[in-house]
């Protein structure tokens, strides 16, 4: 009988190390290796004669890696790299300054590899979970080009700018849905609690109660009756939901056509879709990217499988000579505007700068109307929640202002 072999991985430690270089100049560093033989072997196919080699205490877990970590690590080793740090240096730097461990233990991981003979890009591609297709290929163009300092403060902007639209998204979305979360507690409570109270002392009245008071009465009923049903339903919906929306290709269809239809919100997520589309291509192209691999990378930027599906039928056409402005109007999602500067961008030879141009104008959009979309929704709001909670209110002191008015 054939048995499978388990591999199992090396566990790798931190290491400090110190030596002489082939110059006869002291040197020192960090390593992640699995062993102190590896650390000197290592030093030693760079010409360091190794003087001293210890092992520092594991880094801790940490904190998840955020895109906020890696975009402020971009800009600090873009500063870096500008200020002439050489490039080993600045991931030294910036890694022993995180307060973060687990980001610490991904820069010298990236720097060790970087040690080893690998490039730039290799070690960046080696953690597509925190540097993904788009980031790699910028800083590849960058290392092709002699310009990497350059590329990564457009990679810098770039993220900083992706990062800011998002944060006005999650900002606009939070607000409502929290509202609504806290009204389905608050009600919840009052059904469950309150309302059976009052249905007590209600009881000994012996006359007929009003209409609105009954009809209050039996969901409280029902809630307290099925309320496991209630929120085990709404929980396992909503996790169901969710699950199938990242894992379903046509639920995420239907789900992203149906969020570009919505009133107000929709178009703030087409504003945003575009802003991110314009920005993405903007910055690859801009670092030198061919335009038929930079839309490779921007179709996954937009964060809508629309866009996507769009970006890779732009990509086929632009690929057998159609231009980019006509290939985009194919696909009906983009105004009217974002083409005409498109066209002239290609006109002009300044493309990437057209694009900056759009993208500047829809995270403008956004901007405006995030904060019109924040002092909508507070009046709207305050609305709901009166009537809802005062028409429970009401309902419940019913009985008492009849019973006030006869005696």
């Amino acid at each position: 009988m054939a048995t499978a072999a388990k591999k199992t991985a090396t566990k790798e430690f931190p290491f400090t190390w110190e030596g002489v270089d082939k110059k006869g100049k002291k040197v020192k560093g960090d390593m992640i290796a699995a062993g102190e033989a590896v650390v000197k072997v290592n030093l030693r196919r760079q010409g360091v004669t190794v003087l001293k080699v210890k092992k520092q205490s594991a880094l801790g877990k940490g904190k998840k890696i955020t895109e906020k970590d890696i975009a402020l690590f971009t800009r600090q080793l873009a500063t870096m790299m500008k200020a002439g740090v050489p490039l080993l240096q600045a991931f030294d730097i910036v890694a022993k300054g995180h307060s973060n461990p687990a980001v610490q233990k991904l820069l010298l991981d990236i720097k060790a590899d970087v040690e080893t003979g690998s490039s730039l890009t290799q070690a960046f591609g080696k953690h597509p979970l925190y540097f993904d297709a788009l980031y790699c290929n910028l800083v590849n163009a960058g290392e092709q080009a002699g310009i990497l300092d350059t590329v990564l403060e457009r990679l810098a902007t770039y993220s900083e700018k992706i990062l800011a639209i998002k944060g006005k998204i999650k900002s606009a979305m939070f607000y409502p849905i929290s509202i609504v979360v806290v009204a389905f507690v608050i009600t919840a409570v009052i059904m469950l609690f309150v309302i059976p109270a009052f249905k007590e002392l209600f009881t000994g009245f012996g006359a007929d109660l009003p209409a609105p008071t009954l009809v209050v009465m039996a969901i409280s009923d029902f809630f307290i009756a099925y309320w496991w049903a209630i929120f085990g339903s709404i929980g396992g919906g909503l996790w169901f939901f969710f699950y199938t929306w990242k894992r379903s290709k046509k639920m995420q269809h239907t789900m992203d056509r149906l969020l570009l239809k919505l009133p107000i919100f929709g178009t703030l997520l087409e504003k945003s879709a575009i802003a991110r589309w314009t920005r993405t291509l903007s910055t690859m192209f801009a670092a030198g990217v061919p335009l038929v691999e930079a839309l490779d990378s921007v179709a996954g930027a937009a964060g809508n499988v629309i866009y996507y599906d769009a970006t890779k039928k732009i990509q086929g056409e632009v690929s057998t000579g159609t231009n980019l402005t006509n290939a985009m109007q194919n696909t009906n999602l983009f105004p009217n505007m974002v083409l005409q500067m498109v066209a002239i961008g290609e006109e002009s030879g300044a493309l990437d700068g057209m694009l900056g141009k759009v993208a500047d104008f829809y995270e403008a959009e956004v901007d405006d109307m995030v904060d019109a979309l924040s002092s909508l929704m507070e009046p709207i709001i305050m609305v709901v929640l009166g009537t809802l909670i005062g028409g429970l209110v009401i309902a419940m002191y019913m009985p008492i202002f009849k019973m006030g008015q006869v005696v």
